[in-house]
């Protein structure tokens, strides 16, 4: 890549202005991701007779529902992501594209 395009892009407000806004967004999903998961491993750490309660008559303990939520949220967040980076981070990355590569 041409050495003045990178510059031109680097120094962009709008390039700036993504980079700031897709950290900031990662960061907060990355820390969601990481209470979720950690908080689940510490539970089953620290607490296995809360997750092997049984729900009901049959084999099902509380431990199962709550490790499917943190699959579904490792799915909910990612997707959250997805349709971020969709909407907003591809509407400004065409908008530096636009304005860099004129």
């Amino acid at each position: 890549m041409d050495d003045s395009l990178v510059t031109r892009i680097a120094s962009h407000p709008k390039y700036q202005e993504l980079k700031a806004k897709r950290t900031r967004f990662g960061a907060w999903l990355t820390v969601a991701m990481l209470v979720v998961y950690y908080g689940f491993i510490l539970l089953i750490a620290f607490d296995k007779e809360l997750l092997a309660q049984r729900l009901g008559e049959g084999v099902t303990t509380l431990g199962m529902p709550i490790g499917l939520f943190v699959i579904v949220f490792t799915i909910v967040i990612t997707a959250i992501y997805v349709r971020r980076a969709n909407r907003e981070f591809d509407q400004l990355s065409d908008q530096i594209n636009k304005a860099v590569l004129k």
